[in-house]
């Protein structure tokens, strides 16, 4: 067992989200077929969002994953509701009823759209599910009630049962939870079910692939070569590669920041914030040189 406590990349579920948003709301909301239009596709408003709550100027304030996402309906008309996610991996300050009611009026105040919440609570402490917020003084009161869904609280057969490709992810997070402490060996078995439970469910290639990095990387291995252990596994397992490696990984990540392989053309900080993100999910030095142009001795430094 390592005596120290495993961590969790939550920068992951934003990308996460965005590829699987369809089956994100069907398996929140088991009527969304008949409510959200989901033949159209999403709007992601994190500029917006950025906006109406800019980071704190201290860099101090406590972070969280947050996806403001336009969803159509399916009554014809151009209405469209605004569901704001909240993923927080930890209790904070405590005052998530307090930001969600926040986000609402902030939101209402500047589109003037129906919005619907979802805050999904990855943290470890059971006692711990807000999901209203209230106020009331001198005859005047308010409350508030949101969406709120806590993995701790989920249920490991019945998610192994779902054939929803989300119940992947929640259960990637799940034994997160429950084994914060495993040893890089216990780990990687654990991954190897992940992606069995992966393979069982029907998806597209783009959506299989966000799954097999949310359930590779979304919690680090303290030896990065059994990373590279375990891919290789993979590709055993399945006689051939239909996932990518490390390397092909970082160079598909690359290339949408305008960065080829083996050069940067004036895109350096993009570089530089490459192979940090990578860095610190553990993944081979050598591999994100290869990825990114930069040096070893470059991303040794950072």
């Amino acid at each position: 067992m390592s005596p120290r406590r495993r961590r969790v990349d939550d920068p992951l579920w934003k990308s996460i989200l965005e590829q699987t948003f369809s089956h994100f709301l069907r398996f929140i909301f088991p009527e969304a077929d008949a409510v959200f239009d989901l033949s159209r596709p999403f709007d992601y408003l994190d500029k917006e969002f950025e906006q109406l709550f800019p980071p704190e100027s201290n860099g101090k304030g406590v972070r969280y994953v947050d996806k403001l996402v336009k969803v159509f309906l399916r009554d014809g008309s151009e209405q469209f509701v605004l569901c704001h996610v909240e993923i927080q991996s930890n209790k904070g300050r405590g005052d998530l009823a307090e930001r969600m009611f926040r986000y609402f009026y902030r939101i209402w105040d500047r589109y003037k759209v129906p919005i619907t919440a979802i805050a999904i609570l990855a943290d470890e402490n059971k006692g711990y599910h807000p999901m209203v917020y209230s106020q009331q003084f001198m005859g005047t009161s308010l409350r508030y009630d949101f969406n709120s869904y806590k993995i701790l609280d989920q249920d490991e057969l019945i998610l192994r049962a779902n054939e929803n490709p989300f119940s992947v992810i929640v259960l990637t997070a799940l034994l997160a939870i429950v084994n914060k402490k495993v040893s890089d060996d216990g780990l990687k078995v654990i991954k190897h079910d992940l992606y069995d439970e992966m393979m069982k469910r029907e998806m597209d290639k783009s959506t299989r692939q966000g799954l097999y990095d949310f359930l590779t990387y979304y919690v680090s291995f303290d030896n990065e070569e059994v990373l590279s252990i375990f891919e290789e596994e993979i590709k055993t397992k399945i006689g051939r590669s239909d996932t990518m490696g490390t390397q092909e990984y970082l160079l598909d990540k690359a290339e949408k920041k305008g960065i080829q392989k083996g050069k940067i053309e004036g895109k350096r900080e993009e570089a530089i914030a490459i192979a940090l993100e990578f860095k610190k999910m553990g993944l081979p030095i050598a591999d994100i040189a290869k990825g990114t142009g930069l040096s070893i001795e470059e991303i040794e430094k950072l």
